[in-house]
């Protein structure tokens, strides 16, 4: 088992994915978490790193980028990889202390906007802008959103003016907020 199953030895962020945030049993404990092996069994790089290795992440490797790394930022499962090599190489830089301090304030809030403002349809769209916007740019979405908190009658208009927000900031980013298909 993992110290910190909220960040997976590939660099994607356990705790913003919509599957650690679901309750039943579709839910899971995140990378190396408690029974992760029963939703994910012949995870290779998760093999490699706890098992192999004894290592939290890649990025504690020494053969970090390695061919299974190679293009596994290009494409989606039912979270996003955009932004795993990226963490990979932050972690390495800063050391995963730093990384986890400031993934916690993202899943803090991931948690605020799924409590608050999630319509019923909305959990992949905050779980994909809290991985892939910039933190900033999420503060700046609440504080409008709480600018005009009191002209919103329910959850559901609240949560598209959020969404709104955070896709401006992502067209301002050049970021794209949807989910890409597996490569051929």
């Amino acid at each position: 088992m993992k110290k910190y199953p909220t960040i997976a030895c590939c660099g994607i962020d356990c705790g913003l994915c919509p599957r650690y945030h679901t309750d039943g049993k579709s839910k899971c404990p995140g990378c190396g978490g408690n029974n992760f092996y029963e939703k994910h069994p012949s995870c290779s790089i998760l093999n490699c790193c706890v098992k192999k290795k004894q290592i939290e992440t890649c990025a504690d490797c020494s053969e970090f980028p390695c061919k299974r790394m190679k293009h596994w930022d290009r494409s989606d499962s039912f979270v996003t990889h955009k932004n795993s090599l990226v963490n990979l190489n932050y972690i390495r830089e800063t050391g995963l202390p730093i990384f986890i301090k400031q993934q916690n304030k993202r899943i803090r809030l991931l948690e605020k906007f799924l409590k608050d403002y999630d319509d019923g349809k909305s959990k992949s769209y905050f779980c994909i802008a809290l991985t892939l916007l910039p933190i900033e740019d999420i503060e700046a979405a609440i504080k409008g959103l709480n600018s005009k908190k009191n002209e919103f009658n329910d959850k559901k208009s609240a949560s598209k003016f959020l969404k709104d927000l955070l896709q401006k900031a992502g067209n301002r980013n050049k970021v794209n907020l949807t989910y890409r298909k597996k490569l051929g």
